[in-house]
Order: C-alpha cells, then sequence, then structure tokens
C-alpha cells in the first residue's frame, strides 16, 4: 500500500472509486477534499493542489492522498497541516474513507499509519482524529494506531462524535 497524490492519470480510477460510493448509496467520502462533489476531475484536481497553500482563516492547508494496493484505488486520505477552531472540535487532522468493497481487509489501519508518517514530516506532535461514535471500525482504527480518546461531544445535527489524540514524536 502506498499513498500516491492524485494525477490526471488517476482519473477514470478516481471515478470509479467516487461511482462505487454513490453505487453503495454513500453520497460523502470522508477525507476526500471534495471528490465526492466535483462535476469534473481537472476541477478537482486544480482545488486539491491550491488546497496545499490554501490559509484564509475558515481553510488551512491540506494534501488529498490516493491510497494505492495493487494498481488500484482502495481509499483517500486528507491530511490538514495545521488546526482550526472548527477542526480542533470535528474533523482533525486526518480524514479517510475506504472504497465499499474493501472495507474490512486492514487498509484504513494502513493508510491511517502512513498519513501519520506525513503529520510527522509535517512536524505535527500530536495528531486529532474524529469518528462519529456510532462508526466502531473507524475508532478501532484509530486505536489500533495508538488514538487515545479524549471525549465525545454533541454536534448540532445530533451526531455523537469521539475525539482521539496520537502522539507522534
Amino acid at each position: 500500500m502506498e499513498l500516491v497524490f492524485p494525477t490526471i492519470e488517476h482519473k477514470n480510477a478516481a471515478w470509479d472509486f467516487k461511482q462505487e460510493h454513490i453505487d453503495c448509496g454513500e453520497m460523502t467520502i470522508h477525507g476526500d477534499g471534495g471528490l465526492d462533489i466535483a462535476a469534473a476531475y481537472e476541477d478537482w484536481l486544480a482545488k486539491i493542489q491550491s488546497d496545499l497553500t490554501r490559509d484564509d482563516g475558515i481553510y488551512v492547508p491540506a494534501t488529498v492522498y490516493f491510497g494505492v494496493q495493487d494498481g488500484r484505488i482502495v481509499g483517500v486520505l486528507q491530511i490538514r497541516h495545521k488546526l482550526n477552531d472548527h477542526l480542533m472540535g470535528a474533523g482533525g487532522h486526518i480524514g479517510c474513507g475506504i472504497r465499499p468493497s474493501e472495507r474490512g481487509k486492514g487498509y484504513g489501519s494502513r493508510m491511517l499509519a502512513l498519513g501519520l508518517e506525513k503529520c510527522r514530516g509535517l512536524g505535527i506532535e500530536r495528531a486529532l482524529i474524529t469518528c462519529n461514535k456510532s462508526n466502531a471500525a473507524s475508532a478501532r482504527v484509530i486505536e489500533k494506531n495508538g488514538g487515545v480518546q479524549e471525549n465525545e461531544f454533541l454536534e448540532d445535527n445530533g451526531t455523537i462524535v469521539r475525539r482521539y489524540w496520537i502522539a507522534l514524536c
């Protein structure tokens, strides 16, 4: 497994990845930097390129990677280079989504581990990772990678979110 920055060469594979989520009734892909709502792949590539340095008080610099195993996109991961007030509550440093047909195979744990290495390279000493309380699989992935739950909070929409910290130094 490797994390790779998306390029135009990934276009067909990325649309296939997105379509599989849609076919499974999932309209949101966590950690995709907006691929799930992109009308054109080229526009999404331009957006994630600008996201590398975007820091306007609302958005923070972020990098999106595809998780690739044997040439196939099995997941997507976004690393936020720093936290703002919103991300301190929900979102954290890393968002991750696994292709529906590839869940339960350990890809989430491996992608998070690789993402944490990228965070170390950015000088992040403690990574905040969040997940919905109802998402037991994500909680296991976070805990397997050293996540220690700090607390839970209730979002305005009624979702309970768990906040975990992972020490990186």
